[in-house]
């Protein structure tokens, strides 16, 4: 995977950028620290300006790749969505049993992610931490009928519909198909945040992890 891995281009909506990051080197480390101020100071009070002073770079040069920081979060979160739709469709190739599938599947979507060390200016173990955090910002917005209609959300929709057709493949009579895949994700980031900030409310820990929720959750829903 690996091999494979290094050798994709991440697919984002062109909409979201004025000029694409990943062609540039200054576009790159606007990506990178981008990152990396988010994780430390959080969406609210990031601004380019604060990423400006971070780059060594005029807040003007970060403009010419991004109308505003908004459309770098959703930018951000597709590449991650985007990331995640690949490590989950080589994981499940091979897979002959829908239900050992299903397993492997929810495993990539719910697990604690390490850095990919593929991807030299993106650290997707601090990404994942941002999306889990900052992830429903990027919709929860007056904006978010058009920016669905745009194609903003695509790559985040597609992931939930692969899963989708996995729990099918399990059992094509289950009523909730879309419900269940779409709780998975959204639930395993709620649990991630819930087992670091506020444990009080979840059986997640540093023993018991979302992944095992969701594994045990199925076994149960999904059993004929």
């Amino acid at each position: 995977m690996d091999q494979l891995s290094s050798n994709i281009k991440i697919q984002v909506n062109e909409k979201l950028f004025v000029k694409d990051p990943e062609t540039s080197a200054l576009g790159k480390k606007i990506i990178q620290e981008s990152i990396l101020l988010i994780d430390s100071v959080g969406f609210d009070e990031f601004t380019f300006k604060k990423l400006g002073e971070k780059i060594g770079s005029n807040e003007s040069s970060i403009y010419r790749y991004f109308e505003n920081k908004h459309k770098l979060l959703v930018y951000l979160s597709s590449w991650y969505w985007s990331w995640m739709e690949y490590k989950l469709v080589f994981a499940t190739t091979n897979y002959s049993n829908p239900f050992e599938k299903l397993k492997k599947a929810i495993s990539i979507v719910t697990e604690k992610v390490e850095d990919d060390q593929n991807t030299i200016h993106i650290n997707e173990a601090v990404l994942n931490k941002i999306i889990i955090a900052e992830h429903t910002k990027t919709f929860h917005t007056k904006e978010v009928d058009q920016e669905n209609s745009e194609g903003f959300y695509y790559i985040y929709i597609r992931v939930i519909n692969r899963l989708t057709s996995i729990i099918k493949e399990v059992n094509p009579d289950y009523l909730y198909a879309k419900s269940l895949a779409s709780s998975i994700v959204e639930g395993a980031m709620h649990q991630h945040f819930l087992k670091d900030h506020m444990q009080a409310i979840t059986d997640c820990s540093q023993s018991t992890s979302p992944t095992h929720f969701y594994l045990n959750l199925i076994e149960n829903i999904l059993k004929k």
